[in-house]
Formats: structure tokens, C-alpha cells, sequence
């Protein structure tokens, strides 16, 4: 089976809006390629092994790579697309001098290939995700997380999967209700669990995600603890006959969204969650920093941490323990 290909040449800090549009446009796999160069520093604090070969792409811009059936009609979609990017600015985001590009590729040359380029990698002292295609012995009390994110999602190595587990990793105490909003390959499920959470309900709004998820969250053996479902954000809390298993209140919520989505539901979360309780919010680009930290604050939680890594933001917020006010 052939696919179209199209490839998008545009500014680094306008990722998350560029794979969300070519999400929403239908594709059926996106992969992201940022600038390397000899200068360019690599975080080895944890020990991180690059397979990554150096490439030529233009410092501070990515390359994106989206796929599409070959029933799709590709002009209108490519010229959808560069009109959305065109208008990134009036978000706060701004694609750069981007290009678009469309071709065919056939499917073996794409589903495998970047499998190659996936290794494993330490996220925090105690977290490191191994593709399921690797060999890897765990050291000392290492947490494994088995992940096969497929290609229409991450590998949770992005800076604001990271920081949430890098925030995860540390609020974590042993035995937490948490509900996982905008779940993807589940990675946060995963490493909740792995840290000692009691349960978790992962929700994702897409049904590929869904079944990725899952897949994922078997693979690591923790099918009766996690429960995924799909939901627009927490709407499936709010359905009348939605029994899940994880009930509010609860002890943590994590989201890895676009900033502009997490100001949509704050005070939802702090619904949500039991006094005292966390609030862990990624997917923040630094432009969107100011904005993020005045809704939560607005929604009465309190800052408790700020983690930051390359452009990227996480929130770590509580709602007070004296109660909703």
C-alpha cells in the first residue's frame, strides 16, 4: 500500500500546533525531526544514548513527516494546512518561514524506519522507557516503562512528557488515584503506575489513541489498574451513566495538552480533585507560560513547582487543603 507524504518544514517552538493540525487533518501517522548540529548541546544527565545521526535542517525548525491514504485528495489538504499555519501568530505561535511539501511513500519504508532512531533512554533517576523492540537491563531500582508508541504518537522522550514524569516521579508517594487527561501511548499511565499509584483512568479524545494506550498499558501489565476510556477531556466524569473506575475526588490529574487547552478546564480539574490534591499541567510553550500560571491561579490553585526544560513548561499546582475556596 502506497501513502502520500507531506512534509512540513517549519519553526521548532510551533510543534505541538503543527502535528495537531496535521492530526486533525487526518493523518495517520506523524513523525518530528528537530535541528541537530555539532554545537547544539544533548542532555546526558541521565546517562541518554543518541542514535540520532546530525542533520542539515535549518536551526530552530523541525521537519515534520505526515501520512495519509492514498484515497485522500492531497491539494486541498496541503493548502488547508498552509492556511492554518499561516495563521499561528494570532494563537501566540508562529511557524517561521515554513514550507509543504507532498509525495507518496510506500508503506514498509515508513512504518519502521524511524524505529531505528528509538533507543532507551533515562527520563528521571528512576524512569526509563524502552522501545519493545530493544534489549535493556534495569540497574539498580530502575522503573522500565515498555512502550510501543506506533507512529502516530510520541515516544515520550518530547520535553513535556518529561517533565511530567519528571513531576510525576516526584509527587508520587504511593498509592494515588489519578486520572491521566489527553493519554496518547498511555506513557503517563504507565509511569504513574510504575511509581506506585493505586489506579488511574486514562482519557484521550481519540479512538487511535485509545487502542494504542491499551495496547500499551498490557504490554506493562497493569490491563485491571489503568482503565482507558474515551472522553473529551474530564466529559466522561460528567456523563450520567459513566461508571469508571476512578471516581473523583482524586489524589493527581496530568495533562499533556496544548496550553490554549488546559485554560478550557481548569476549574474542571480543580472539581475534580480532593483538597491537597495535584494538579500537573505540560504542554506549555514558553509564550504561553504567564497565561497558564494567571488561570490557574484565577482558579485558586497554588503554584507548587515550576519545571522547565529546552522551551517548555509544566505547571505543578495544588488546590488548597482547606477546601474548594
Amino acid at each position: 500500500m502506497r501513502w502520500h507524504e507531506i512534509t512540513v518544514l517549519a519553526a521548532e517552538s510551533s510543534q505541538e500546533m503543527v502535528t495537531h493540525y496535521l492530526t486533525e487533518l487526518g493523518a495517520g501517522g506523524v513523525s518530528v525531526e528537530e535541528a541537530w548540529s555539532a554545537d547544539k548541546p544533548r542532555d546526558t544527565k541521565y546517562g541518554e544514548l543518541y542514535d540520532t545521526p546530525l542533520n542539515d535542517i535549518r536551526p530552530g525548525y523541525a521537519q515534520f513527516k505526515a501520512y495519509f491514504s492514498e484515497d485522500n485528495d492531497m491539494e486541498p489538504i496541503a493548502e488547508q494546512l498552509k492556511e492554518l499555519l499561516a495563521g499561528l501568530p494570532e494563537f501566540g505561535y508562529d511557524a517561521g518561514e515554513f514550507t509543504i511539501e507532498v509525495g507518496s511513500v510506500h508503506e514498509d519504508d515508513w512504518a519502521n524506519a524511524w524505529k531505528q532512531y528509538f533507543k532507551p533512554v533515562a527520563i528521571t533517576e528512576r524512569l526509563v522507557i524502552k522501545p519493545t523492540w530493544e534489549e535493556y537491563e534495569p540497574e539498580g531500582d530502575e522503573l522500565i516503562i515498555e512502550l510501543d508508541p506506533g507512529m502516530a504518537f510520541g515516544t515520550g522522550t518530547h520535553p513535556t512528557t518529561a517533565l511530567c514524569l519528571k513531576a510525576l516521579d516526584s509527587a508520587i508517594t504511593g498509592g494515588e488515584r489519578i486520572i491521566d487527561v489527553g493519554t496518547g501511548s498511555g506513557v503517563l499511565a504507565i509511569g504513574a503506575m510504575k511509581l506506585g499509584a493505586s489506579k488511574v483512568l486514562a482519557l484521550d479524545l481519540d479512538p487511535v489513541a485509545i487502542k494504542c494506550a491499551q495496547e500499551n498499558i498490557d504490554l506493562n501489565g497493569y490491563g485491571q489498574d489503568v482503565e482507558v476510556r474515551l472522553s473529551d477531556l474530564l466529559g466522561v466524569l460528567q456523563e450520567n451513566n459513566a461508571e469508571a473506575s476512578v471516581k473523583p475526588p482524586v489524589d493527581l490529574v496530568v495533562a499533556n495538552i496544548l496550553a490554549e487547552i488546559i485554560l478550557l478546564f481548569i476549574a474542571d480539574v480543580m472539581d475534580v480533585l480532593k483538597p491537597g490534591g495535584l494538579y500537573i499541567a505540560s504542554g506549555i510553550f514558553k509564550n504561553k507560560e504567564t497565561a497558564v500560571e494567571a488561570g490557574l491561579l484565577a482558579a485558586g490553585f497554588e503554584i507548587i513547582d515550576v519545571l522547565r526544560q529546552e522551551d517548555w513548561v509544566a505547571f505543578v499546582a495544588g488546590k488548597p487543603k482547606g477546601g474548594d475556596e
